[in-house]
């Protein structure tokens, strides 16, 4: 961890799904019936990315699904490391009638640790998709496994507390998970006073950001730097609605918010600095078992950004380096070639709407400009 007077190097990654497919070829995979319209079986999935792009060894390891990501975070030595986990951890619940129940074996948990994850973002449209007994278990396993969560929890205060890295010095990494309605999730998923659920936004009012930028304020000690992870949007489109650009603005503003980590979309999205502060409106899928699924092809939700920023003391950012990747194979591989460019081109068109642009950087990576 850096000294207090060093610069805090973060890696973010948007949806982190290691559901279905994905728990399927890990060493210990949970049940593989599915309750979807057209999937009945998790084993659907790994034989569409097999039949795209070649066969999948199984079991692989805890490490396989990552692949270059690993050698990227080698190389970076970020200090703190934050996802969201896009699924239930459990073999316990019933599904909620929803369509699609996204759920991993606890058994399988290492694959997160194995790329050294520090914190999991829970507030997201799956991680109630087993129930009340699911998030349960899903809270308890990563308990045992030593992994903060912020997001969700066994009540209200639980669930809007937030994860706490400790930094040198007493200084504190505070990360704020939040959701709201129009990425799927449902009212009655909300955490209360006597309801385990996640921490839940109606909306992007001003009304709804008082309690929130009030207990980020009580919360936050001098010298703390706090991130606000926010599961917000549709999952296909490159537009940003006003209400969260407003939004973001005025966690910056009012309630000493140092960067806002935004997710829900399967694709990237544009990239802000406001007042020296770092806004990731959409992250995209880092992983996923999408691969081999026809439709949304304009989106390459395919491709993917590891970003890592670089923030002064004052949570100011410093530097935004992205590392362009590609699903293949259910793991993590480089995007190279057209895949690269097409990642290239389409953060540079829609960041210049923000007013930022990119560059190539170092070590195969963009780099972001204001």
């Amino acid at each position: 961890m850096p000294a207090a007077t060093e610069t805090l190097r973060l890696f973010l990654a948007g949806d982190v799904m290691t559901a279905r497919g994905i728990d399927a070829v890990l060493p210990h995979p949970g049940d593989p019936r599915l309750y979807e319209a057209y999937v009945k079986d998790a084993g659907v999935y790994v034989r569409l990315a097999e039949r795209l792009n070649g066969p999948i060894p199984r079991p692989v390891d805890f490490g396989y699904v990552w692949g270059a990501a690993l050698d990227e975070l080698e190389l970076r030595q970020p200090h703190a490391r934050i996802i969201n986990l896009e699924t239930a951890v459990s073999r316990h619940g019933r599904p909620e009638p929803k369509g699609i129940n996204y759920r991993m074996s606890p058994e399988n948990f290492p694959a997160i640790g194995a790329a050294g994850i520090d914190c999991c973002v829970l507030a997201n449209n799956h991680v109630l998709d087993w129930g009340a007994a699911g998030l349960a278990e899903t809270l308890e396993t990563l308990a045992r496994n030593g992994m903060c969560s912020a997001g969700a929890g066994r009540d209200r205060q639980a669930a809007e507390a937030p994860a706490v890295l400790p930094l040198p010095g007493g200084r504190r990494l505070l990360v704020f998970g939040l959701g709201t309605p129009d990425c799927g999730i449902p009212p009655d998923w909300a955490a209360t006073a006597r309801r385990a659920g996640v921490a839940w936004l109606a909306d992007l009012s001003m009304h709804s950001l008082r309690p929130v930028a009030k207990r980020i304020l009580e919360g936050k000690s001098p010298g703390d730097l706090v991130v606000a992870s926010i599961h917000w949007g549709g999952n296909w489109g490159f537009d940003i609605p006003q209400e969260q650009t407003r939004f973001a603005h005025a966690l910056i503003d009012e309630a000493g918010v140092d960067l806002v980590h935004g997710h829900s979309s399967h694709h990237i999205k544009g990239i802000e600095v406001y007042r020296e502060h770092l806004i990731l409106y959409g992250c995209g899928d880092l992983l996923n078992d999408y691969e081999g699924i026809e439709g949304h092809n304009a989106f390459r939700g395919d491709l993917g950004l590891m970003y890592f920023a670089a923030l002064d003391p004052g949570g100011r950012l410093q530097s935004l380096d992205l590392v362009p990747t590609r699903l293949r194979r259910l793991r993590i591989c480089r995007a190279e070639g057209d895949d690269r460019q097409w990642l290239h081109d389409s953060l540079a068109r829609e960041c210049a709407r923000l007013g930022s642009s990119i560059q190539l950087g170092a070590d195969n990576a963009f780099a972001l400009r204001w």
